[in-house]
């Protein structure tokens, strides 16, 4: 029987249990079993939560050239070509450069180790410039012997060419492992091409934030990945292209291990590539070399004018609107969490919380300095 006030439609009665508040005890009981299943959920995809990641990005990039082909063609279908173009833009490329960078890491090492290289240095210590540099620091109270500077260089030089030779054989040793995740990743990519609205609802329906400031989250989530990826990426590319280059015609190093630590700091604001790009230069013109040395920090220069002020501003436009000094220490905490994925990780997660702190500014901060309404009891 049914108690009194309750409706007697079966229709009826589902409306009315959905308009009454849930029994507190029950609540807090479902809560706690949805909590613990979220952190099951969470610790199963943990492994894979670069991959996951960087398949959602990779979606959000090419879904608007999902939609240009699926105007024609069925999801399934474009979806695939997307992926096929991922694969042949950025997979083939990277998986190319990997086995480069391993040959001249390994080649470097080699060559820090060799005796030749001390004795590159010893006949480096004794260029007049150095002799004069010498005697400057001597009057100040510091030495500088070629003993102690020639096994400093050999240490550093020795170190960059191992840690990237490592890095490069640990990938190499777990090919199948690599193998698995490079598997995810496109199966990942496939489907989120084809779900990205679904997943977008089943978030907005499972989140209790209003949708206007979900949709702002998620929105200046991408715009950010996209800016990091696409303009960054490419400006990054560019200026490591253009010092490998520059590395392999003046002959100072290892064109592509050192355009590739351009490439990653091109990512840092104000310093980026001159941490590689003027050292060099002030080693052309030790060697007597000024001709050549002007000429690199010229090309330096103009690099940097073209890719950061022109090309820059114009992939990315005002997608990522942070401070100079949190881009710089984004990176940094990025890299030093999740590697080189931390370029990208680092600002990610630095934009999801300036989205966050606008949310609460413009919506609940006004609540928590007056502390909240207290709630009327139920009659």
């Amino acid at each position: 029987m049914l108690l009194s006030g309750q409706p007697a439609n079966p229709v009826d009665i589902e409306l009315y249990m959905k308009n009454q508040a849930p029994n507190p005890t029950v609540l807090k009981y479902f809560l706690v079993l949805f909590l613990i299943s979220v952190l099951l959920l969470g610790k199963l995809l943990l492994p894979f939560f670069s991959v996951l990641i960087f398949s959602y990005l990779l979606a959000s990039i090419f879904q608007p050239v999902y939609r240009f082909i699926n105007r024609k063609l069925s999801p399934i279908i474009s979806s695939l070509l997307c992926c096929c173009l991922a694969i042949l833009v950025v997979l083939l490329p990277i998986a190319f450069f990997i086995v480069a960078l391993s040959r001249e890491g390994y080649a470097f090492y080699l060559y820090a180790r060799d005796v030749e290289f001390s004795l590159t240095v010893n006949t480096f210590m004794e260029n007049p410039t150095i002799i004069l540099l010498k005697q400057l620091l001597a009057q100040v109270g510091i030495t500088l012997e070629p003993e102690d500077l020639s096994g400093h260089i050999s240490a550093l030089t020795k170190a960059v060419g191992l840690y990237f030779y490592n890095q490069v054989t640990y990938w190499a040793a777990n090919i199948m492992g690599f193998a698995i995740k490079l598997l995810m990743l496109v199966v990942a990519t496939f489907f989120l091409l084809m779900d990205h609205g679904k997943l977008h609802d089943f978030l907005f329906s499972l989140s209790p934030l209003p949708d206007d400031q979900l949709r702002q989250l998620i929105n200046k989530f991408e715009k950010t990945a996209g800016a990091v990826l696409i303009g960054n990426g490419v400006c990054a590319l560019i200026q490591g292209t253009m010092g490998g280059l520059a590395f392999a015609y003046f002959q100072i190093g290892p064109p592509i291990l050192w355009g590739m630590v351009v490439a990653i700091l091109a990512f840092l604001p104000v310093v980026g590539s001159g941490l590689v790009m003027i050292p060099a230069c002030v080693v052309l013109a030790i060697k007597g070399d000024i001709g050549s040395a002007l000429f690199l920090f010229i090309f330096y220069m103009l690099m940097v004018f073209v890719v950061d002020y022109i090309i820059n501003p114009k992939l990315v436009g005002s997608r990522v609107q942070m401070h100079t000094l949190l881009v710089f220490l984004s990176v940094m905490g990025g890299i030093s969490l999740f590697g080189v994925l931390g370029i990208i990780f680092g600002p990610l997660i630095a934009t999801t919380f300036l989205t966050l702190a606008e949310i609460y500014m413009a919506n609940y901060s006004e609540y928590v300095k007056k502390g909240l309404p207290e709630q009327k009891p139920a009659n």
